[in-house]
This record gives C-alpha cells, structure tokens and sequence, in this order.
C-alpha cells in the first residue's frame, strides 16, 4: 500500500498562486514513490492578480481553490475538508502564493499571519507525528507555525548572486528558529519535527537540479511516513 499523501496548493502561477513546476515536480516524485495523493487549496479570494507575461498586478478577482484546480487537473478539494487521519504525510510547493494566500509574509514578513486552516492543518498533521514537506518560500509555514523547528530555503547569503532571498534565511532565525544552509539539489529533515525542505526556485538554478532537490524531499518525506 502506497503513502497517502495531501498537498495543497495556492493557487496557479509562480507571481500569485503555486509554482507550477515544484508542483509538477512534487506529483512526479510522489507517483514514483507510489504515493496516493489527494489535492487540496483553501476556498479563498487570492491576494492579488499577476499578469505573468507583464509581471504586473491586474484588477481581476480569482479564487485559490478554482485557480489551484488548473493544477490539480480539477481533482481538488476544499482544504477545509482535509482530515489529518486520512493521509500519512503533508505537503505543499512553493510559489509567491503561499506568501500571499496561504499567509501574509509577502507583505508582513516574520510578523505575518498564517490562513487559519493552514495553520490547522499543519498543527494537526505535527501533532499525530506525521512528517511534513514544504519548498521554495513554504518553509516559512512552518518557521511561523513551530518555533524552534529547523528548515532550509537555501543559502542565508547570496552566493555567486544565485540566492536573492538570502535574507529570508535570516527573518526565519528571527522567528527562533534554525535556518540550515543547503544547495539546491538538496534536503534538509528536521529529524525532531519530521519536517522536511528545500530551497526549489529560491535558488537561480537549472530546472533539473530543481527537480532533483524536490525529489529528496518527496523521497525524504515518504520515508518518515
């Protein structure tokens, strides 16, 4: 019997919902891994809406839950109805969207607020000890939600201009916890926690390398569940 897995999305779109290839990346290592997944994405209003080919904000109106079913190829659930004891292990891509739908960072940093059944159902998955993957700007989920908790989301320097984000590292020690230097082709498990991340697109580098960061952390994932 496969893993059972929930991921939940924020939406569609690296500007203003889930980045759609740590998404694709994360489903592709899970289906490898012999996962059973489920989707899930809260019934919200997004923060804003990108024009990706401007790079700029239009006047639409979009809802996380329709947007994030682009994604889920419309197999979606509200994440209101994600039950923790249905599934063995808890994942979410990154994507500006989680900074923006799923909490506030994108606007208030480490004094942001966190969508109150994602905050739910992180506390319930750590709390019945079932791990939990994040990617990209995710960690910071987690790094609201557990103080004390250890994740990555790359470098805390931006080495060789390849981490412009670096400074997240150092808002998430802010918050008590410990940021841990990791390459993009790598994981770090926060063994205490069950809490597995890696940095996906907060690095400037090739789609492979990635992928292939993601997949440790699918990999890293299913093996604590």
């Amino acid at each position: 019997m496969g893993k059972r897995v929930a991921l939940v999305l924020a939406g569609c779109g690296v500007f203003d919902g889930s980045e759609i290839h740590e998404a694709s990346a994360a489903l592709v290592h899970l289906s490898r891994g012999g996962a059973e997944v489920k989707i899930f994405a809260p019934n919200i209003e997004q923060r804003d809406v990108v024009n990706h080919l401007k790079g700029s904000p239009t006047e639409e109106k979009r809802n996380v839950l329709v947007e994030s079913a682009r994604l889920a190829r419309g197999n979606i659930q509200d994440l209101a109805e994600l039950k923790a004891s249905d599934f063995d292990a808890l994942i979410f891509p990154g994507g500006f969207g989680v900074a923006k739908n799923l909490c506030s960072w994108a606007v208030d940093g480490k004094n942001c607020t966190v969508n109150e059944h994602v905050s739910s159902t992180l506390q319930t998955f750590h709390s019945a000890k079932k791990p939990i993957g994040l990617c990209c700007i995710s960690p910071v989920l987690a790094a609201k939600v557990f103080p004390g908790c250890e994740v990555t989301v790359g470098q805390d320097k931006n080495i060789d201009g390849r981490f412009p984000d670096a400074e997240t590292a150092s808002a998430i020690a802010e918050l008590g916890c410990k940021h841990i230097c990791k390459n993009v082709n790598e994981s770090h498990v926060d063994k205490a926690n069950k809490i597995v991340t890696t940095c996906a697109f907060m690095c400037k580098a090739p789609l492979h390398e990635i992928f292939d960061g993601i997949g440790t952390m699918v990999q890293e994932v299913l093996k604590l569940a």
